[in-house]
């Protein structure tokens, strides 16, 4: 089973809902378009539309398969305390930077670290998952060894 928040699967049924009711109807008309040109071996307009459908048939497959796969974690619906679990929001002190930073663990389909969002799967969120308020944790970085105190848990 794959993990991913609730954010992360509104996200991807959103996604997938605009591909099959938006992008495949459009796709599908620019074919038909492209046909009317003639001879379709030599057709750069009906080329690209098969491509562009092909494109979007494997990402609709894809989302498909990731949700049927995906275990949903709501994290509003577990009783919040002090402990690093999938799904929080975990304020930490980067001793080396001498700030604080905000990151979020979620799935690694929602990954983004320039927005906060870590995958479970990254070391720093291995390092955390199961930690409370308090802790410091040492993680290996390219760059060596990296200090880090957990200020704050949020069940967000």
């Amino acid at each position: 089973m794959n993990p991913i928040t609730k954010e992360g699967e509104i996200l991807l049924r959103e996604e997938l809902k605009k591909l099959k009711s938006e992008d495949r109807p459009k796709i599908i008309d620019a074919i038909a378009t492209a046909r009317e040109f003639g001879d379709l071996k030599e057709n750069a307009e009906y080329h690209a539309a098969k491509e562009q459908q092909s494109l979007t048939e494997a990402r609709i497959r894809d989302i498909e398969s990731k949700l049927s796969s995906s275990q949903v974690i709501d994290i509003k619906s577990i009783e919040p305390s002090d402990k690093v679990i999938f799904g929080t929001t975990v304020t930490v002190y980067n001793s080396d930077l001498e700030k604080s930073i905000q990151y979020k663990i979620v799935g690694e389909d929602e990954a983004d670290a320039s927005i906060g969002k870590i995958s479970f799967a990254a070391p720093l969120a291995k390092k955390m998952i199961g930690k409370f308020e308090g802790d410091i944790l040492q993680v290996e970085t390219p760059n060596g060894s990296v200090e880090y105190e957990i200020e704050k848990v949020d069940y967000l």
